[in-house]
């Protein structure tokens, strides 16, 4: 708990300090601007030996400087799984997170992402009359990564495609396995600048 305390406020000056810089260098140059808000989301779709997961993401967010985006997130996810004794698993994972995306040029981004997970798991055992078993959790995570857009100049619309892994490996996390292996988390998405219409 204390290193992901430590690691939290590590991410967290480093997103303050990054958004404070970039508000400055924003509003020197032109202020607040309206069309720099966004939504969007990502998906995430796996199928694999048994099992079967799906994510949506919605986002809202703000574009602080060309090169820096802000926004908060919402996370739902639904796993299924079967082992190999016919045991079914049923995990559903919702939670809350920001993320700073960095752009260090148009087309390619680096991504910090702090969230919390709550998560409900249902094991069904196959031909038990025990019925099922229960268990709620949750966790912290840091997901780190990057991804690749098609384009950002029509104020911040665009999709993109991005690999995260979350590097903090709580071990009640969604995004690790049994063993504590890190997964790979893939989710391609879609930006949409808002209050276009109020460009000047």
């Amino acid at each position: 708990m204390k290193t992901f305390k430590s690691i939290m406020l590590a991410a967290c000056s480093l997103l303050l300090t990054a958004s404070l810089h970039a508000q400055d260098e924003s509003e020197k140059q032109k202020g607040y601007d309206p069309t720099n808000w966004f939504i969007g989301g990502s998906v995430s779709l796996g199928v694999g030996n048994g099992s079967f997961n799906a994510g949506l993401h919605p986002h809202y967010g703000y574009t602080a400087a060309k090169w820096i985006d802000f926004a908060g997130v919402v996370n739902f996810e639904y796993q299924s799984q079967r082992d190999g004794y016919n045991n079914k698993y049923r995990t559903t994972v919702y939670g809350l997170g920001v993320f700073t995306r960095i752009f260090p040029v148009h087309f390619l981004f680096i991504q910090a992402q702090p969230e919390y997970n709550f998560i409900a798991q249902k094991f069904i055992p196959y031909n038990s009359g025990t019925g099922s078993f229960k268990t709620t959790l949750h966790a912290p995570s840091l997901l780190v990564g990057g991804g690749y857009t098609t384009s950002r100049s029509d104020k911040n619309s665009f999709t993109y495609l991005s690999i995260l892994v979350d590097v903090v490996k709580n071990i009640n996390s969604p995004y690790v396995d049994g063993y504590g292996n890190l997964l790979p988390i893939i989710r391609a998405g879609i930006n949409i600048g808002l209050n276009r219409g109020k460009r000047k």
